[in-house]
């Protein structure tokens, strides 16, 4: 294949994909791509007319340093098709100097299409016991229609892959892989966005399968077969006494599989704003760690909490239909709100039981305000009593 030699490669159409091997990347998972990366980006993002595709090759291993691909695009949509593996640098040092936030960013680029088979591998393992902060693998920033399918994303050395002020994302078909114990590991932490939709994909980490921040509204969650991990989390909100909104999140037909918690709200004291419109519907649990959660006291995973504060995030209107199955604690259901209490907190239809047999399941209710039909355990505080009690079946 003809090698890169200069610009004169660049096309102002998108008859023909791009290759990166055409740019003078090698693939053979130790020469550092990235300057050819760099300039097959270039090339993509300058042609026009359709949809300008360039191809990552199969049958290779492309090292990158961290890469920002910038827009905007000449073309309305682009393609990237990896169908070859993408891997980090092996050695923390080989990364590069200071202000790194991500390894591979995508910056103000729309109609973004980014699939594949390949693996997208962030050798996170250096990372998880270094005294330097570590970076996502994947950060889309300032992304319209984006899609993202059918990619492996493993071992990055911080969360694989994050939405940040992104509208009209579309996710599918993804497998996000990291062992259970990585730290901070998160599958996809979505912040600042709006309408999402993640589906039929699985995620097992070290942290959160799935983190909902703070600015996020119209999101929808499907069909994700989440463990390990932290279960599917909205938060937390309101870190550092931040006023952050969250609405319309929607996670319908997901399974918990070992994970340490299952369906979650975690809200910080001293913040403000709102968690609000949220429902969780035909949740399958499978020896899953604390099923349902609200924790308004969340302190940044100290298990003792903080106290509550002048203000607090606001949550109300909260649904949890269908969850059923079996759970590794005893505690499975922890309504853990603030003074000003947690509003229009429904469950329908939740039967959970012990990994054990025998063994009782409790509820705790504090501040919470709500109905419960057919729920098991029963959470009779969801019927008007606002009172800390916790509540026992056998």
């Amino acid at each position: 294949m003809k090698k890169y030699t200069g610009y004169s490669l660049l096309r102002d159409d998108a008859s023909k994909p791009f290759n990166v091997l055409s740019f003078g990347a090698v693939g053979d998972g130790k020469t550092d791509d990235s300057p050819a990366f760099r300039k097959a980006w270039g090339a993509l993002c300058g042609a026009s007319g359709g949809t300008p595709t360039l191809v990552i090759p199969p049958g290779r291993a492309f090292s990158l340093k961290p890469v920002k691909f910038e827009g905007p695009c000449k073309s309305n949509s682009i393609h990237i098709l990896v169908a070859g593996n993408i891997v980090a640098p092996s050695t923390v040092a080989a990364w590069g100097g200071c202000g790194i936030l991500s390894w591979l960013c995508f910056s103000n680029v729309n109609g973004l299409v980014l699939d594949g088979s390949g693996h997208i591998d962030g050798r996170g393992s250096q990372w998880w016991n270094h005294v330097m902060y570590p970076f996502p693998a994947l950060l889309f920033n300032d992304n319209n229609n984006l899609k993202l399918s059918g990619l492996n994303v493993v071992n990055s050395p911080r969360s694989h892959v994050n939405l940040n002020d992104c509208k009209g994302v579309s996710i599918s078909g993804l497998k996000i892989t990291a062992p259970g114990n990585s730290p901070n590991t998160d599958g996809i932490d979505v912040s600042c966005s709006s309408h999402v939709s993640i589906v039929d994909s699985t995620i097992g980490t070290g942290d959160d399968c799935i983190a909902i921040k703070g600015g996020c509204s119209n999101i929808n969650i499907t069909g994700i077969n989440c463990g390990p991990g932290h279960g599917i989390s909205i938060g937390s909100i309101g870190e550092n006494g931040a006023t952050e909104q969250v609405e319309e999140v929607h996670v319908r037909n997901c399974n918990f599989t070992g994970t340490e918690n299952g369906a979650r709200i975690k809200t910080v004291p001293g913040g403000s704003g709102y968690v609000r419109r949220i429902t969780f519907e035909q949740i399958t649990l499978n020896a899953a760690g604390s099923p349902i959660i609200i924790d308004q006291h969340y302190c940044d995973g100290k298990k003792e909490g903080c106290p509550d504060q002048p203000k607090a995030v606001a949550v109300s209107d909260v649904t949890f239909t269908g969850v059923r199955g079996t759970s590794s604690d005893e505690q499975v259901i922890t309504l853990d709100c603030a003074a000003i209490g947690c509003n229009n907190i429904r469950m329908v239809q939740v039967a959970i039981t012990s990994t054990v047999a025998g063994k009782r399941r409790t509820a705790f209710c504090s501040n919470a305000h709500g109905t419960s039909v057919s729920t098991a355990p029963a959470v009779p505080c969801l019927s008007g009593r606002a009172f800390a009690r916790k509540f026992l079946t056998h």
